[in-house]
């Protein structure tokens, strides 16, 4: 299982944040959010930040660096090593089974990724069957999302998905996240979509607006 970095925002919690960072980050990455985001009503969170494996990019000339899944080329529709991304969610759901043996139920986890992260989570969400609270997309994107849809399975779950992304991200263009979140929606999923004038990256009014998402999955 990999290796991860937790945050507990209160004694005995109720509800896990499965975080999952960008290409060449590490699970290090968000947690410094945490204090920016929790409000203090809120049930105690478990936050796991899961330290992507290291390999080689071929993109980067084969540097070798934490990351999902190898990038191959720099089109989306296939810039995403699909074994990698497979087997990404593999420890994802082995991730998401470990909470759940510590006692928090599936309907109490949320999934939240940024960039590559993203992309597994989304990815992850499209191939399964058992409930989850809802994912958390930032500057991220579908990979494939034809090959996604098609693969859906019949009775995959519908979950609430937050999505938001910078008008300036150069290394994600808008347009390719406002495809996903159409792609998402018209498999049925209630998508909340938001952009913001930044780059490839995080600002205070996306955490803002996520907080109050999060508000609402607390309160149902």
């Amino acid at each position: 299982m990999l290796d991860t970095v937790e945050n507990e925002t209160g004694a005995d919690p109720q509800w896990s944040v499965l975080w999952l960072h960008g290409l060449g980050a590490d699970g290090h990455d968000f947690a410094p959010i945490v204090p920016e985001l929790v409000r203090p009503h809120w049930p105690a969170i478990r936050f796991v930040f899961p330290h992507a494996p290291v390999q080689p990019i071929t993109i980067n000339n084969g540097v070798p660096m934490r990351a999902w899944y190898d990038i191959v080329s720099a089109d989306f529709r296939s810039r995403a090593d699909s074994a990698g991304v497979d087997a990404s969610i593999v420890e994802l759901e082995l991730l998401i089974e470990r909470e759940v043996a510590r006692g928090i139920p599936a309907e109490r986890i949320l999934l939240a990724g940024f960039s590559q992260g993203g992309a597994v989570i989304l990815s992850a969400l499209l191939r399964r069957t058992r409930p989850l609270a809802g994912l958390i997309a930032l500057s991220t994107y579908l990979p494939d999302p034809a090959k996604a849809a098609a693969a859906r399975v019949a009775d995959a779950i519908s979950v609430p998905v937050f999505m938001a992304h910078g008008t300036q991200d150069p290394v994600i263009p808008v347009a390719i996240a406002r495809d996903t979140a159409q792609t998402l929606e018209n498999l049925g999923l209630p998508v909340e979509w938001h952009t913001y004038t930044m780059a490839h990256q995080v600002c205070a009014e996306e955490m803002h607006a996520l907080g109050e998402w999060l508000e609402a999955r607390f309160a149902a």
